[in-house]
């Protein structure tokens, strides 16, 4: 564990609806039973279908999303913090080591503000620096780190292309020098060329600085590129977890099957081959008993409709929920 920075055990986050009529109160179960470790120093991702949970996950880790169950445990240096009883001035404290880089650079940045601004506003709030001057210095130090001019700091966000903006909001991420940074599908929005400058600048900045990374993302040939450990999620729950190589040499769930057939090949002349899933992802709110991708697997067994599967260790480092992994594998 002392190469853990942040771990999640038994986590769940369930988020009450508004009753209609009489019976029970309906729960959307986002999260359900999650258990992760990640790495200081690594860039872990994460990667499901829309409405998996993703980011629910990554913003309970911040403590940005309310834990309903279970446990979050931030160890860094010799500060140990459990975000299920954080509050107050270790709240305040937490807020300091960890940032979040959002989806869309467009909403992400206040209009009102000059790029200076909106990059100092953490030093500002956080109470970091002790002057302008300090505060400048830290802003121009930053901004060149994320390949921005010095004449931009004095633009408003409206004057920039997506990936000008998405670095900004890199930017504003890095200035508080945090130790844990979620990145929310933060190059989905973006064109493929300015993808991969972004994601590039991503993976200077953590070789360079040692941050730890957890980036989430529905695009797995992304992660391949990005990652050195990646987690499945389906449903509000880990399907399988495993080193990036691994995971796409020796890979045990039928989900993940499924997404590695999906990747599209860039030679015109291979055959797509993707794995159809038939039906759509069920609801959080009502999920299906017993392993709960069994409404779409091509593989299910009696079983499988029964008894959720145990979250266990095929190898070293990889772990997987399913009842059949090794056949299957």
């Amino acid at each position: 564990m002392s190469d853990v920075l942040i771990a999640a055990r038994n986590l769940s986050v369930h988020f009450p609806l508004r009753r209609l009529g009489f019976g029970e109160r309906p729960v959307v179960r986002a999260c359900e039973g999650i258990n992760l470790e990640i790495e200081k120093g690594s860039f872990f991702g994460l990667v499901g279908e829309s409405g998996s949970g993703k980011t629910t996950l990554g913003r309970a880790m911040l403590k940005a999303a309310p834990i309903s169950h279970g446990e979050v445990v931030f160890t860094d240096d010799d500060v140990t913090y459990n975000l299920a009883t954080l509050e107050g001035a270790e709240l305040k404290d937490y807020r300091k080591r960890t940032q979040l880089i959002f989806q869309d650079p467009y909403a992400a940045l206040s209009p009102r503000m000059t790029v200076r601004d909106i990059i100092a506003e953490p030093l500002e709030v956080m109470g970091l620096t002790s002057g302008r001057e300090e505060t400048d210095a830290r802003v121009r130090e930053i901004a060149d780190k994320c390949r921005l001019n010095l004449e931009h700091l004095r633009r408003f966000p409206h004057a920039f292309s997506g990936g000008q903006r998405q670095r900004i909001s890199i930017a504003r991420a890095l200035v508080s020098d945090p130790k844990f940074i979620v990145a929310d599908e933060s190059v989905a929005a973006l064109d493929v060329s300015i993808q991969a400058d972004v994601l590039n600048l991503l993976n200077s900045i953590q070789r360079e600085s040692g941050i730890t990374f957890l980036f989430i993302s529905h695009d797995l040939s992304v992660i391949a590129h990005t990652c050195d450990f990646v987690a499945v999620m389906y449903l509000g729950q880990i399907v399988e977890a495993a080193p990036t190589r691994k995971l796409f040499s020796e890979t045990s769930h039928p989900y993940t099957k499924a997404l590695l057939s999906a990747i599209p090949s860039l030679d015109p002349d291979v055959t797509g081959n993707a794995q159809r899933l038939e039906g759509e992802i069920p609801s959080p709110i009502n999920p299906p008993p017993g392993c709960r991708f069994n409404t779409r697997c091509p593989h299910v067994q009696e079983r499988c409709r029964k008894e959720v599967p145990a979250w266990r260790e095929l190898s070293s480092k990889h772990h997987v929920a399913c009842h059949f992994a090794e056949e299957l594998a």
